[in-house]
């Protein structure tokens, strides 16, 4: 997400960020280029107007001209600008309300709402230890009701079945009362999509949202629709009481326009991102974060929150306890890190969190990728034991029978042994003292993988 936005802005505050001296006259014209750099992002365009109009105001202003270092002065008012056009904070969900507490999805078909539905209720459980029941009160589609049952299995959170030949609002009615009687502290109702927006969908939320007073009525919207999905809001917000928005499939969306504008054009917060098709692939959508991603600063708070949350800590302590005790770093070593980095989103989440990685090249960012590491961890499944702790005796044979179980080709072994071998050399560098910081040095910016 953001791809083409950090790259442009990127190119044009690096211009100014070691300058000892700025002119009103530099400014105007990074400002130009910031513009159409928002512009080409599908930016909306009263939102680039006020975004400019804003940051030229404090760039031409005591704060950076009278800066010992006017050109990272201008990077942060842009940085400030850009949190405070998408919310200053996170703003999390109200769940402060006698139980259950009910949160209604609405949106347009094909936005992800069902998905989402099942990625919110894996949140709730996991990381605020909530049980969790959904529902679905999309009786046009037998395929949705089905389709929220497999994904709520999925996640373990409860399913209130529901039927074609069901009213919406007896469904509501229902998983209300079923949600009281068990004690149940949340409740998710997916409603139905359609193509468009039109009177009857609209009269039809508006019941069941009367039905549940639901403390959270969230809008589902697909972020590559870029505008379209801001005035979507914007009619929805218009007929309902929208306490936020969650932007789906953002991963596939490299312009980032209905981030950055939904907030401005709508007043809603935007509360989720949809970042990937798994069940855990939805974050919280943090404005000052995003706005050091779109910089190129990456995002590390995250990237930390992501390694206490997913990384295996006994592991964790047990490799670490190895390394100090110089017993060697083997291929199973090698795998154990390469699954602990595929819970954490893989290796393209991690990049895009790491500060400085927006400027890699395209060459590198298509070596760093997640299906080359589901082949690595493939490969070396397909060695036996003793071939993982001893990986100086695979030689001919062995390397043809390893790639034809792995679905591979014996260059892809060649290859993963080179850099398990180059990987085994930084850790004998680290263990003998000089930690981190030396294998950094020593990998001179290049990764692994």
């Amino acid at each position: 997400m953001f791809d083409s936005l950090t790259d442009r802005l990127g190119t044009t505050l690096k211009k100014l960020r070691g300058q000892g001296r700025l002119s009103e006259d530099n400014i105007k014209d990074a400002m130009r280029e910031v513009r159409m750099a928002l512009l080409e992002a599908d930016v909306a365009l009263p939102v680039v107007r006020e975004f400019i109009a804003k940051a030229k105001e404090r760039a031409i202003g005591q704060e950076v001209l009278q800066s010992l270092t006017p050109g990272q002065a201008l990077v942060k008012v842009v940085q400030d600008e850009l949190v405070s056009i998408m919310g200053d904070a996170c703003e999390e969900l109200n769940l402060a309300a006698q139980p259950p507490a009910v949160i209604l999805m609405a949106g347009l078909q094909g936005a992800g709402k069902t998905t989402t539905v099942g990625k919110l209720a894996r949140f709730l459980k996991e990381r605020h230890k909530k049980s969790v029941i959904v529902t679905s009160c999309d009786i046009y589609r037998p395929a949705a009701i089905e389709q929220l049952k497999t994904v709520a299995a999925e996640v373990e959170a409860e399913f209130y079945p529901s039927a074609t030949s069901d009213k919406p609002v007896k469904i509501a009615k229902g998983v209300l009362k079923h949600a009281r009687k068990q004690h149940i502290d949340v409740v998710i109702v997916d409603t139905a999509g359609r193509l468009h927006i039109d009177a009857e969908m609209m009269d039809e939320i508006k019941k069941i949202h009367g039905v549940l007073n639901p403390i959270e009525t969230l809008f589902v919207v697909d972020s590559m629709t870029g505008q379209d999905a801001v005035h979507t809001a914007k009619a929805f917000d218009e007929a309902l009481p929208l306490t936020g928005v969650i932007l789906t499939k953002t991963d596939g969306d490299a312009r980032g326009g209905a981030a950055l504008s939904v907030r401005h054009i709508t007043g809603k917060p935007i509360k989720f991102l949809g970042v990937g098709e798994k069940s855990d692939a939805l974050e919280p959508f943090h404005p000052d974060r995003v706005a050091s991603r779109i910089l190129g600063m990456g995002d590390v708070l995250s990237l930390v929150e992501e390694a206490q949350r997913s990384v295996d800590h006994k592991k964790a302590e047990k490799f670490a306890r190895k390394m100090q005790k110089g017993q060697g770093f083997d291929l199973q070593d090698f795998r154990d890190q390469l699954q602990q980095i595929s819970s954490m989103g893989g290796i393209s989440s991690l990049v895009d969190k790491l500060p400085g990685m927006s400027n890699i090249s395209d060459k590198m960012k298509d070596q760093v990728n997640n299906d080359h590491t589901k082949q690595l961890e493939a490969i070396i499944n397909s060695m036996t034991p003793q071939e993982r702790r001893f990986p100086a005796v695979i030689k001919g044979s062995r390397k043809r029978r390893i790639a034809a179980g792995s679905g591979t080709q014996v260059q892809d072994v060649n290859r993963l042994l080179k850099q398990f071998t180059q990987m085994q050399k930084m850790m004998k560098r680290m263990s003998k003292g000089g930690g981190m910081a030396k294998m950094m040095r020593n990998m001179k910016g290049q990764l692994p993988f």
